[in-house]
């Protein structure tokens, strides 16, 4: 039965109690590797153009995506990146992808990190492919407050 998708969009948020730069200095396409525990390998792909910055992510599961980083600013810290190609392949058209990191000033979360991990899909995206991007930031954002909060 073919479930209807009432969204192409997600977004995932944490609170993550480590200060902004040791956040932010995690969010490097090529080195997610470093804290996704669902990641194998992340590692430049070498002979792209110059303006180009594509990485590829091999997860444990063995599949493989090669992602391209659309927007990075260290003054906003956010990143955008889109999947470029998928192995197996997808099964909707395209997705692009925004991770932005904020600093928290006030209240009892002062001195974290309020983190967002956004994906925007086609409109081709089916329900499951939501529930999975869903279920995949959170556990990302939980490993990446493991690996940010370790002294």
């Amino acid at each position: 039965s073919t479930r209807i998708p009432t969204s192409t969009s997600v977004l995932e948020s944490a609170v993550i109690q480590a200060p902004l730069s040791a956040v932010w200095h995690l969010i490097k396409l090529q080195d997610f590797s470093k804290w996704w525990s669902k990641l194998d390998k992340s590692e430049h792909v070498k002979n792209t153009s110059e303006e180009t910055d594509v990485v590829k992510w091999v997860f444990t599961d063995g599949t493989v995506l090669e992602v391209k980083q659309e927007e990075h600013s260290t003054l906003n810290h956010y990143i955008t990146y889109s999947i470029i190609t998928s192995n197996p392949a997808l099964s909707y058209t395209s997705v692009v992808s925004t991770i932005r990191c904020f600093e928290v000033t006030s209240g009892s979360s002062e001195g974290h990190t309020f983190i967002t991990w956004s994906g925007n899909f086609s409109s081709d995206a089916d329900a499951g492919v939501i529930e999975d991007a869903k279920f995949k930031r959170r556990e990302a954002l939980a490993d990446l407050a493991k690996a940010a909060t370790k002294k």
